[in-house]
């Protein structure tokens, strides 16, 4: 596939999977040949996004390919990648379970399977502002909020992931979402929750989420589509 193509697909699989909110969210990819970074086109939602509803911008914002709207806080995706070569691609979404746990200030446990992926340690946190990601200087932040890890909760906003690939960043995104979704419901049945130790948490990583159980898993999902 075209990484229009890539893109395409993966916002519609995030939108079938817990992270649409109307028009807002997006999701990017490194152009392969270095030019700059796909990104969904502003305007649409995630399940609306077809091939010609991606653009092609460089590190400024300025749109060298396709004709959509930049979205504003494009900064999120140019900044990490511009800090982190082994990004291929980045979800910012406004996943509702995400924004409610991070205010709560809990660490993010692995009540099931999906929070290994996220500690431990905890998940890494962006707070300096919970406004949107406009310009470069916070674009910045939060890749140095973020670091190395694959996820970050933006609180008061959502969430970003990422990942070598379209795949792995969405599925991460989905994960993440559950993940937070999962913690909120048995938090506010019981009060007290169970949770995996850190040895079985790395563990379950390791064998729950392999590259074979990734890749079959993400054909799944596309499966699922709408056609």
């Amino acid at each position: 596939m075209t990484p229009a193509e890539q893109v395409s697909v993966g916002c519609r699989v995030l939108a079938a999977h817990g992270n649409a909110d109307l028009i807002w969210g997006h999701l990017s990819l490194r152009d392969p040949d270095g030019a700059g970074v796909w990104l969904k086109a502003a305007g649409y939602g995630m399940e609306e996004i077809t091939p010609d509803r991606v653009v092609l911008i460089d590190r400024d914002g300025t749109r060298l390919d396709g004709d959509g709207r930049v979205h504003l806080e494009y900064p999120v995706h140019t900044e990490i990648m511009a800090a982190r070569p082994d990004v291929g691609a980045v979800v910012h979404s406004h996943a509702e379970s995400a924004v409610a746990f991070a205010a709560t200030g809990l660490p993010l446990h692995p009540v099931g399977h999906e929070g290994t992926l996220f500690w431990p340690p905890d998940i890494a946190r962006f707070t300096a502002t919970g406004d949107l990601i406009r310009d470069r200087a916070l674009g910045g932040a939060v890749a140095e909020a973020i670091g190395d890890r694959n996820a970050l909760l933006l609180h008061r906003h959502g969430l970003v992931t990422t990942g070598p690939d379209v795949p792995t960043a969405v599925m991460t995104a989905i994960f993440l979402e559950k993940a937070c979704r999962l913690q909120l419901q048995v938090a506010a049945a019981a009060g007290t929750y169970d949770h995996s130790d850190e040895a079985e948490a790395l563990a379950k990583r390791a064998r729950c989420y392999g590259p074979a159980q990734l890749e079959s898993a993400w054909a799944y999902l596309v499966r699922r589509l709408p056609r």
